[in-house]
């Protein structure tokens, strides 16, 4: 449809292709304001939660534009899935990726040749080819949508350097419209994916990340040997399909083979695994021919299986968006799941280890620029891999450090993938100061990983953590339905029950009370800013009073009045106790 289409020309358009193509009747909030926005020409980030349904978002607009839609996508598996079911639905899509057979690849490029090729899904990686973006180009690109978008970001959880090339292939695709989807982007985050992609501040769409079917628990351990047992306890009592997730290789094979021994229909699934028998697992799992997954986070990005009851943690996640999204690849049907982290105070060892290998320092990105000075020995112009190899340094390093370089025009990248040293050296200086930038986002790891631990330690309602931590705030002070808030309300339940009783004593029995300020252990009490309480330790000078909420503070005695003579003043005036 042209750009001069009318507003009611578009919406009637939307409406026949939902009805008709997608089989809806109607759009969610979220969906209808993204896709307005794309329809309109106006680049757009897409923050929704898990099930939200951010795929339509890009996959409807893909038939009214004018020109091709580009899906980049870190999720090759979700790519299969969702080409097939594009092309039951009768539209052209295709893929390319490295997991595809050379004649599926040939049927791909033939149809991005000839145009028919209405979606292209890829990777960030593919992308970055020179070649591969020609072939982009034989047709114009309406719409660039990136799913997985805080990926791009180097402040973001599970920040990918492939990501970085997306801003550069930008203007040989034509500057197309620009859609990045993500469920989870802090403030910082999302100002980041919008910088790097040219999105506007006003053109964020953020829903909110709360889900009601979500119930959360955490699960103190004191031991490893504890955490096992703690599995198949609660694998064995929970009914339905579901992913226990570990941060390590090795721990993932020890939950495996203890389900297994229990007899649990159980598949396994980390990126040591062949690729084949990665995918065997993955396909039984969604077939329901497994009915237990134990995983690294190498599984489960964009994974479409609506009915998962559960998500178990085995080991502490490094972030809470991490936390937030493998736990919400429960409940996508809307019924209720459970999502328990089993927490170990050793576990966050892990991934302070994990952090340490991750960040790029000034003699990573010297040695680069040291290297594109002379000629590889192997004759020609440098490439990634020939690169990798003089340096000697990690590929994601590597990476990262080139993205840094050529994001400040240190090192160019030629069409046909060569890199180069920019006319003018840049001063020591500059590298110094482009990698301490980036050693920033070490500083604020660490504070993510220490928020995951509160998150697990806290006595709040946990989804109120969550939501103050992803959208700056939450909507209530409980959410109802989680652990620390059913605590909190069989906390109340028993204050309540005391009080009852208290006020069924005689009534000299509290005038006699009431003469002195002195406590006693069970006392019921009220303290004006906090509520009632149950003083838990008490002498002349100091009272220690358990609140609802499972905090303890200590007052001096005058603050602390008895709860039910607070309640009978209160019910004298007519006010509410």
């Amino acid at each position: 449809m042209p750009r001069s289409a009318t507003p009611a020309a578009v919406a009637r358009q939307v409406r026949t292709l939902l009805r008709d193509t997608f089989g809806l009747s109607r759009l969610r909030p979220g969906q209808l304001a993204v896709i307005d926005r794309v329809l309109a020409h106006q680049p757009t980030l897409a923050i929704m939660p898990t099930g939200a349904g951010k795929s339509l978002c890009y996959q409807l607009p893909a038939l009214i534009l004018e020109g091709r839609t580009v899906v980049v996508s870190p999720l090759i598996a979700l790519m299969k899935d969702q080409c097939e079911s594009l092309r039951e639905l009768g539209i052209a899509a295709v893929q390319m990726n490295s997991a595809i057979d050379s004649e599926e690849a040939k049927a791909a490029e033939a149809a991005m040749a000839d145009g028919s090729a209405r979606i292209i899904m890829t990777t960030p990686e593919r992308l970055a080819e020179p070649g591969f973006l020609e072939k982009l180009t034989t047709h114009p690109v309406a719409l660039l949508a990136i799913d997985e978008a805080h990926c791009i970001s180097q402040w973001g959880h599970d920040f990918r350097p492939a990501f970085l090339e997306i801003a550069h292939a930008l203007p040989r695709l034509g500057h197309p419209v620009v859609l990045a989807l993500t469920a989870t982007a802090t403030e910082d985050i999302a100002r980041d994916i919008c910088q790097q992609l040219g999105i506007p501040g006003d053109g964020v769409v953020n829903t909110s990340a709360y889900r009601p079917n979500l119930d959360l628990r955490v699960v103190p351990v004191a031991r490893e040997a504890d955490k096992l047992a703690q599995v198949l306890k609660l694998v064995k009592a929970t009914e339905g399909s579901g992913i226990v997730y570990t941060a390590t290789v090795k721990a993932a094979q020890a939950v495996y083979e203890a389900l297994l021994a229990a007899d649990e229909s159980v598949g396994l699934y980390h990126g040591k695994l062949p690729a084949a028998e990665r995918t065997q697992a993955q396909e039984a799992f969604m077939d329901g021919e497994r009915r237990v997954m134990v995983a690294t986070n190498a599984f489960g990005l964009g994974i479409d299986k609506p009915d998962i009851r559960f998500v178990l943690h085995y080991q502490l996640p490094a972030t809470l968006e991490a936390y937030y999204q493998e736990a919400g690849r429960a409940g996508r049907d809307g019924g209720t799941a459970r999502c328990t982290l089993l927490f170990l105070r050793g576990d966050k060892a892990i991934q302070q280890f994990f952090m340490a290998g991750r960040y790029p320092g000034e003699e990573d990105a010297q040695a680069i620029v040291q290297a594109l000075k002379d000629k590889p020995a192997e004759g020609g112009a440098w490439t990634l891999p020939l690169l990798q190899a003089r340096v000697g340094r990690p590929k994601s390093k590597l990476q990262v450090a080139l993205g840094l370089l050529r994001k400040d025009r240190i090192v160019a990248m030629a069409r046909d993938g060569s890199l180069r040293l920019a006319a003018r050296l840049p001063k020591g200086s500059r590298v110094r100061e482009l990698t301490e930038g980036y050693g920033r986002k070490r500083d604020l790891d660490r504070e993510a990983l220490e928020r995951m631990v509160f998150y697990a330690q806290t006595g709040q309602c946990r989804w109120r953590v969550v939501l103050e931590h992803l959208e700056g705030e939450a909507p209530f002070e409980r959410c109802e339905h989680c652990d620390n808030c059913r605590r909190i309300a069989a906390h109340e339940a028993v204050v309540e029950d005391l009080l009852r009783r208290k006020e069924s004593e005689p009534e000299e029995e509290a005038h006699e009370e009431s003469d002195s300020p002195v406590f006693t252990r069970g006392d019921l009490v009220e303290v004006r800013r906090y509520g009632r309480g149950v003083v838990e330790e008490a002498t002349a000078t100091q009272v220690t009073v358990a609140f609802a909420d499972r905090s303890r503070r200590s007052f001096l005695p005058e603050y602390v009045k008895r709860a039910r003579a607070a309640k009978a003043k209160a019910a004298a005036s007519g006010a509410p106790a």
